[in-house]
């Protein structure tokens, strides 16, 4: 009887001891919110793919969740309080967030980590082909849409067009990309600003049912001195022929996505994905989900970043040799 009672008792803790150790297998899963961007947005796109990569959803040790945002400034502040794991956000923001230089905010943001560089995103200022419009400053009294509240496109819209003296001199409509082109489309909307990769779906969308042009916004930004008082934007053109009926080259300016990571994220989560998608077959997964990522690689990775790796990143590059 006492030994049947021992073995009982024995075998109750070995299954004790077993629900003990799944439960803490299931408890130790890391949760990595990816911040995207809102619909028709490059930012979005980038987390979907990371989210959808097969070896990314096999890894045992954590699991990776896509979640729409507002874009670049939003992003930013999530990631730092720890709401967002990763996101996508604006080097420029990364910077000015780091240094409490962000616009009415002097708070630091310096949980916020560099991951990858990923793609260089340039501003875009879609008006009707024929409309008079050839500068932002002929905007003025105009119906413009200025992006998202709280996206990196709003605040480097309200950023140039302050530069230039026109943000307080139009009529301002804070939407997203998809719907700035159905009210452009719809004339609601006299003109509408992106600060994404090209080719945009958005405009993509409004060159099908309009004559559109494309702003040179490198002209305004270089007689205005913003590239002296912006340093880390830089210069670059749209091609002729990416938009319907747009065939010249459209100057402009850009600013790098970068690929961030809070600060308490693990450092061997953050090696596991880059070891992952900078891969063959990881990249070819990424230009799967959109062209603008065909400069993504080993050698860009790790370039045009001016603060501070997470140590997984700082890891993983320097094995590579893109860091010393």
């Amino acid at each position: 009887m006492e030994r049947q009672k021992f073995k009982i008792a024995m075998g109750l803790s070995v299954v004790l001891v077993l629900a003990m150790v799944f439960a803490g297998s299931s408890f130790a899963k890391e949760r990595i919110v990816f911040g995207g961007g809102p619909a028709g947005g490059t930012f979005q796109v980038v987390a979907n793919g990371i989210q959808v990569y097969k070896p990314v959803k096999e890894v045992a040790d954590f699991t990776v969740k896509a979640q729409s945002s507002a874009g670049s400034v939003e992003n930013l502040r999530k990631t730092d309080s720890g709401k967002q794991q990763m996101s996508v956000v604006y080097s420029g923001h990364v910077y000015l967030g780091r240094n409490g230089m962000m616009k009415n905010d002097t708070k630091k943001y310096l949980d916020v980590l560099a991951v990858a560089w990923l793609y260089g995103a340039p501003g875009q200022m879609v008006v009707r082909a024929g409309s008079g419009i050839k500068s932002v400053k002929d905007l003025a009294g105009k119906k413009v849409g200025v992006g998202n509240a709280g996206s990196g496109a709003f605040a480097n819209c309200e950023l140039f067009f302050t530069h230039m003296g026109v943000w307080d001199k139009i009529e301002r409509n804070a939407m997203g990309y998809n719907d700035a082109a159905a009210a452009f489309g719809n004339n609601q909307l006299d003109a509408f600003w992106l600060f994404t990769a090209f080719p945009s779906g958005a405009v993509i969308m409004a060159a099908q049912t309009n004559d559109i042009a494309l702003l040179d916004l490198d002209a305004d930004a270089e007689a205005s001195g913003f590239y002296k008082k912006y340093p880390y934007f830089g210069k670059l053109a749209v091609p002729a022929g990416t938009y319907r009926g747009v065939d010249y080259d459209a100057g402009s300016f850009q600013d790098s996505a970068l690929w961030v990571a809070n600060s308490k994220v693990s450092a061997d989560a953050v090696y596991k994905l880059l070891s992952l998608i900078y891969t063959d077959e990881g990249l070819k997964h990424m230009y799967g989900q959109k062209k603008t990522f065909k400069k993504m690689s080993l050698e860009t990775g790790a370039t045009n970043i001016v603060t501070p790796f997470h140590p997984g990143a700082e890891k993983f590059w320097k094995e590579k040799g893109m860091l010393k």
